[in-house]
């Protein structure tokens, strides 16, 4: 440790240990600089203020007690050593701090001015090593997620144009060929779609690790995402002769996810469980609501295959993991799948895992969060205790003409939102997540805190931002906003705030359905329109 940069943070609460303390560091070390404070929350407030060279912690204060006191000093400064001080011998607690990122664990009675400067100087050292593994340790994932996608780029050029050829002579373009020939041609196209699929999976296991995997939630009904990926899996299942259900509770809400990456995780599940099911057995796809967790729906794929070693179980879903025992010669991947799908319903907020016995199939599960309009709502609607006077909803639909759409729609949908938001204000407006699935056009909506005297102003200025989009700048693509006013509260409304929030939230759940269902041109009388 540099002498002249030497600075101590002891949270100690009794004087006596203190004084004691504070004398063996300048016996030890005269240039120390020690600031003694008596409450892990003033210790708190001075490692905001400036951190130290090092925390020397005592671990029962008047505001916190054992573990949770060095747990929340190195949640607050992850890059200071911490050096624990104990008045008793307690080995397994000291064990634990050092395996949570304690440096060392000290007994007061037994330090004296030698002992305590020489761990002291160890701890900075420790962590200093410490610190400088962890930057090389990111220094070598980013250059291997580097190196994958660089690689994984340059293969997709030469297997695209495999793909492109086999499948010109196998539809007849360059001539008849024999029947043995077709067929092994559709193996070649077999094998190169392999490749594309085992490509697509690193380059997205390489965005997880780096924290670039991207998801755009909107409110959709997960039975239709359901449905969707079972149909699209039939033909797989049928090939294979194995049965596909579905099971899914009606009444369930609509959900908050990415409806690509939700459709992307149940296809990923119900293949694998194809997979691993022998003929004329069955995969089941299940969706419910569980009494004990009201805020997500249950997700489940179960199929009758062989199940799961016990072993494996804690490991499938490690990157690159595969049971060696149930991988077959039909079975081809990088042991990604299910390293991508947790990561994928993670980021929407949901959480995956799996169970298994041998012999009795495997069931893999995940959830994901309902969408609650009336908790968006309810910051933005009410003011000193009560609904704001005047509600309206705004409504914006941006439409590509039937010619080729030059650009990603995707792209120009998450741009046509970002604009949006620039359009209202924070704590009186509310820009409502994307609804459904709608193809090529989007529909996006507004609750703002105005009258529908003020909502003409907005509404010229979300035209003016809209139409920097070049999509409309091109011509190629119309923009339609439109609003209507919500019921006026009534002065004898005798319900609670937040009952009144939930029938805001009901009231602007029905006209969104019922504009997302009619197209119509017509104005309603409390309306007011821009075309572009």
């Amino acid at each position: 440790m540099d002498p002249q940069a030497t600075s101590v943070l002891l949270i100690e609460d009794n004087p006596g240990d203190a004084d004691l303390v504070r004398l063996r560091l300048v016996e030890g070390r005269p240039a120390v600089r020690v600031n003694c404070v008596r409450r892990l929350s003033d210790g708190l407030a001075a490692l905001s203020n400036e951190m130290p060279s090092l925390v020397l912690l005592d671990l029962n204060l008047p505001d916190s007690h054992g573990a949770e006191t060095f747990r929340r000093v190195l949640e607050k400064a992850p890059n200071v050593p911490v050096v624990v001080l104990s008045g008793q011998d307690d080995e397994a607690l000291a064990i634990k701090a050092v395996h949570q990122g304690v440096q060392d664990y000290l007994i007061k009675g037994d330090i004296t001015s030698k002992h305590l400067e020489r761990a002291l100087r160890y701890a900075v050292e420790r962590q200093g090593l410490l610190r400088s593994l962890e930057i090389t340790r990111k220094q070598q994932l980013e250059f291997k997620n580097q190196f994958l996608s660089h690689v994984s780029h340059e293969l997709r050029t030469p297997l695209t144009c495999i793909h492109q050829y086999v499948t010109l002579l196998l539809d007849g373009l360059a001539g008849p060929i024999a029947p043995v020939q077709s067929d092994h041609l559709k193996t070649v196209l077999k094998s190169v779609s392999q490749l594309h699929a085992m490509i697509r999976d690193l380059l997205e296991a390489t965005r997880a690790e780096s924290g670039k995997l991207r998801v755009e939630p909107r409110c959709v009904s997960i039975g239709d995402l359901i449905a969707q990926a079972v149909t699209m899996m039939r033909p797989t299942a049928a090939e294979k002769r194995v049965g596909l259900e579905l099971a899914v509770d009606q009444r369930i809400p609509l959900v908050y996810a990415d409806p690509d990456r939700a459709l992307e995780v149940l296809i990923n599940l119900i293949d694998n469980g194809i997979k691993f099911t022998p003929p004329e057995g069955s995969v089941t796809v299940k969706a419910c609501v569980v009494e004990t967790d009201p805020s997500a729906v249950y997700i489940s794929v179960s199929d009758t295959g062989r199940g799961i070693n016990p072993g494996a179980l804690p490991l499938i879903f490690e990157r690159l993991y595969q049971d060696s025992e149930a991988v077959d010669g039909n079975r081809s991947g990088l042991g990604l799948g299910l390293y991508i799908a947790r990561e994928l319903v993670a980021l929407q907020g949901g959480r995956m895992w799996a169970a298994s016995e041998l012999g009795s199939g495997s069931t893999f599960s995940f959830t994901l969060p309902f969408f609650s309009l009336a908790k968006l709502l309810y910051p933005v609607v009410s003011c000193e205790g009560q609904l704001r006077e005047s509600l309206v909803l705004v409504r914006v639909e941006l439409t590509p003409l039937p010619i080729s759409l030059r650009g990603n729609w995707k792209e120009i949908c998450h741009q046509s939102l970002e604009l949006l938001r620039r359009c209202v204000y924070v704590d009186k407006d509310l820009v409502l997540p994307q609804m459904g699935n709608n193809g090529t056009a989007e529909t996006l909506f507004v609750v703002a805190s105005t009258d529908m005297a003020g909502v003409n102003i907005m509404m010229e200025r979300i035209r003016e931002q809209m139409n920097t989009l070049p999509l409309l700048q091109a011509g190629e693509g119309t923009l339609r906003v439109t609003a209507d006013s919500l019921p006026a509260r009534a002065a004898s409304d005798a319900r609670t705030l937040e009952q009144q929030v939930w029938g805001v939230s009901d009231c602007v759940t029905e006209m969104i359905l019922h504009g997302l269902g009619c197209k119509s041109n017509s104005k309603q009388e409390e309306s007011r329109e821009y075309a572009h």
